[in-house]
């Protein structure tokens, strides 16, 4: 495996179906069935006919990080991918966000539930949500300390608005330890404890589905720790945009 990631030449149809065969070659060495990796193809910043493009080549699921844009993007391309909000997200932009995504990877405090949750509930629908969990201690990259993980699940649990649909992390930067195998350690922590919590969050009504890791430069590793979602962008839609 390189630590270098290949973005890859031709178009974004070409580009996609190497990244799929890269998550069934991670898949099959891990033991696991390729049908159980959904891939995120992260849009942001890429124009609305990338995405056209990406959806006819077979994306089923897009990310992007910003409630304005994908609210934008989705008018232009339609509901028919599901939409994934992969960035932060400010609890005064919940209400756009829970009418806007299927799915929200960046929860890490319990006010953004009850956010989420009230205005879920207002729409008549469970806002799927997943827990971020901060691997790095960088504040800049948002999520939960992994020591504060358990205890704001049990805050989350009984929000009637929400689904905790899993755990969000990411890992640290390839160049800062040393190449793709450094980031295994954060993974495979992340994955432990997704296990872990399984049965508490089943057991308060909740899906708990999903393992949101890994991104261009590791999601091979992160598949082989168990990763169910992987968000790769530029490895499909070439350099953002800007």
């Amino acid at each position: 495996m390189s630590d270098a990631p290949d973005h890859g030449t031709g178009g974004i149809g070409e580009r996609l179906a190497a990244v799929r065969a890269r998550i069934v070659v991670a898949a099959v060495r891990a033991g696991r069935d390729p049908a159980d990796v959904t891939l995120v193809a992260v849009s942001k910043t890429h124009p609305p006919q990338a995405l056209r493009e990406a959806i006819t080549a077979g994306v089923t699921a897009l990310g992007e990080n910003r409630v304005q844009e994908a609210v934008a993007k989705v008018s232009e391309v339609g509901r028919t991918p599901e939409w994934h909000l992969i960035g932060a997200l400010q609890t005064n932009k919940a209400r756009q966000a829970v009418a806007t995504f299927d799915v929200v990877h960046s929860v890490d405090r319990v006010e953004l539930g009850r956010a989420l949750s009230t205005h879920g509930a207002a729409l008549g629908k469970r806002c799927r949500v997943l827990v971020q969990v901060n691997v790095t201690g960088k504040e800049t990259q948002g999520g939960v300390s992994p020591d504060r993980l358990e205890a704001l699940l049990h805050d989350l649990a009984g929000l009637p608005g929400i689904d905790l649909d899993g755990l969000m992390c990411i890992a640290p930067d390839v160049a800062e330890v040393g190449g793709v195998e450094g980031t295994r350690p954060a993974f495979k922590q992340v994955s432990s404890r997704w296990r872990e919590l399984a049965g508490f969050a089943r057991d308060h009504g909740h899906s708990w589905h999903h393992l949101s890791m890994g991104m261009t430069g590791d999601f091979e590793v992160a598949i082989e720790e168990g990763a169910t979602l992987v968000r790769v962008g530029r490895a499909i839609f070439g350099d953002r945009s800007t």
